[in-house]
């Protein structure tokens, strides 16, 4: 127990890092990836092409490696940002490949007449599916987005190899000053759970709320 009393400061900062970077990252992957849904259904070719490289590109891209080619590509190009913008513009992205297809299976669900209704009437495409198509596919997808979610949060673990500061990199200090290394990953494991936890009772609300009926 002294593991945590010792160092409560430095297991709540990294709490704290690892909250600010699934809550960041989450956003940015929930608006890019409903983004990419809707390229993937557009009936502009060129929009479709770009959304499936997007997802194609990202879902078969080891994590670990666009981390690199974020921290360590872009600055190459004259962008230079904090370590933690640029982590969470590779977990938000990469994650956004998987929020587009659990979306795009959500709007597959809701049925064409819908969508052909909505033309009849004179709405544009974008108009169908804000207005129509994607609130109705929201209520089916709201379990496998928080599937998701959760595991941005446990993802985020990576960016503390890139100094950034989050949950796991606190126990190189702790280690450092000769605690016990199964107690220390032990704390740590329950500061994860506090958070997969966390959203995974968001989800529950969300699902009785609004969820299709099973």
């Amino acid at each position: 127990m002294n593991v945590l009393t010792d160092n409560f400061s430095l297991y709540g900062e990294g709490l704290l890092g690892t909250v600010e970077l699934t809550v960041y990252a989450s956003l940015l992957a929930l608006v890019v990836g409903f983004l990419m849904a809707s390229f993937r259904v557009a009936p502009v070719a060129s929009l479709r092409a770009f959304g499936t490289v997007w997802v194609a590109v990202l879902r078969n891209t080891p994590l670990t490696l666009l981390f690199f080619a974020v921290l360590l590509g872009l600055p190459r190009f004259g962008v230079v940002l904090p370590f933690q913008l640029f982590a969470v513009l590779a977990l938000g992205c990469y994650t956004s490949a998987f929020i587009c297809e659990a979306v795009r299976s959500g709007i597959n669900t809701v049925p064409t007449g819908q969508g052909e209704a909505a033309r009849s009437l004179g709405m544009t495409f974008g108009q169908t599916l804000g207005a129509v198509i994607l609130p109705q596919a929201f209520r089916s997808v709201i379990p496998p987005v928080g599937s998701t979610l959760i595991a941005l949060a446990k993802n985020s673990a990576i960016a503390g190899s890139f100094s950034v500061t989050e949950l796991l990199g606190t126990y190189k200090t702790l280690n450092e000053l000769g605690y016990s290394i199964i107690w220390t990953f032990v704390w740590i494991a329950v500061g994860y759970l506090i958070v997969t936890l966390t959203i995974s009772a968001v989800f529950n609300v969300l699902e009785k709320r609004w969820g299709v009926p099973r």
